[in-house]
Order: C-alpha cells, then sequence, then structure tokens
C-alpha cells in the first residue's frame, strides 16, 4: 500500500521528531534530518541546509551531489527565501529569475527558512530533478519537519 503524501508526512515528522529528541546539536541535527528526507521523500536529488554566514548562505549538511558552496542574499531560490524570510516552492527553477544552477539536473525546488531563537539561522533547500515536484502539500509537510527542527535546537 502507498502512503497519501499526508501520511508520508507524518510518518516522516514522527521520525525526525524521534531522531531529534533531546538532541540540541545543531549540526548533528541537520544532518540526520537531510539524510531522512533524502531516503524518505520520492523524486528527490537533494535535500540539505545552508546556513547563514556573513550575510550570506554557506553550505551545510545535505545529502547529494556536490552543491555550491556559498550563495549570496537574495540571489536564486535559497537567498530569496533567506532575505524574504518567506518559503519558495518553485514549479521549474529554469523559470525563476536569477536561478543558480548548482546542478543541472534540478528542474523544481521549495526552500523554506530556519530561525533559532528568532534570529534567521538558514535555509531549507530541496532539489528535484521532476519538473513540478512540489506543492502545497508538501510546503506544509517541510514546514512541518523546520518547525520540529527549530524546537529542537531551541
Amino acid at each position: 500500500m502507498t502512503l497519501s503524501k499526508t501520511d508520508l508526512y507524518q510518518e516522516v515528522a514522527q521520525q525526525a521528531q524521534a531522531l531529534m529528541a533531546g538532541e540540541k546539536d545543531l549540526i548533528a541535527n541537520l544532518a540526520n534530518l537531510s539524510a531522512l528526507m533524502y531516503m524518505r521523500l520520492p523524486g528527490l536529488n537533494w535535500a540539505g541546509f545552508y546556513l547563514l554566514k556573513d550575510n550570506e548562505l554557506v553550505l551545510g549538511p545535505f545529502q547529494g551531489k556536490p552543491a555550491c558552496i556559498r550563495i549570496p542574499m537574495g540571489r536564486g531560490v535559497c537567498g530569496k527565501a533567506a532575505e524574504t524570510g518567506l518559503s519558495q516552492c518553485i514549479h521549474d527553477v529554469h523559470a525563476f529569475d536569477g536561478h543558480i544552477a548548482c546542478d543541472a539536473d534540478s528542474n523544481a525546488e521549495a526552500v523554506l527558512p530556519v530561525y533559532q531563537s528568532g534570529q534567521l539561522l538558514g535555509v531549507m533547500d530541496l532539489d528535484s530533478p521532476h519538473t513540478g515536484r512540489f506543492d502545497q502539500d508538501d510546503m506544509t509537510g517541510l514546514q512541518n519537519l523546520v518547525n520540529i527542527l527549530q524546537d529542537a535546537i531551541a
């Protein structure tokens, strides 16, 4: 039996809570959450985090191909999410003005800001080779994962 997208995200959220229960270390939690998303969410070719350092996003823990190391604030999907504080659900990255092509195989992207103690910590970034891979159900499920992470590292 195949799980509905909502049920899948509920299972992944339960697994994320179990992995991060009692663990405050940022890097350990980012690494485990990256691996969990990459392993459980279908149709991804990259899942990970960029962390805000000196007004730019710097590559953090991830699963997938090697990636861009630094992204200026406001540039690309990650930079826009970080600068505006708004999640980005991009159907076709090639139609996104200013897209940074770290991986030519990526066609869709979901990016969500992550906060620690009310300050922008960085962004959660997921890429897919499938155009239109992410929808509102994904964004709701991913926001729940961000919330679990933020609670764990608070």
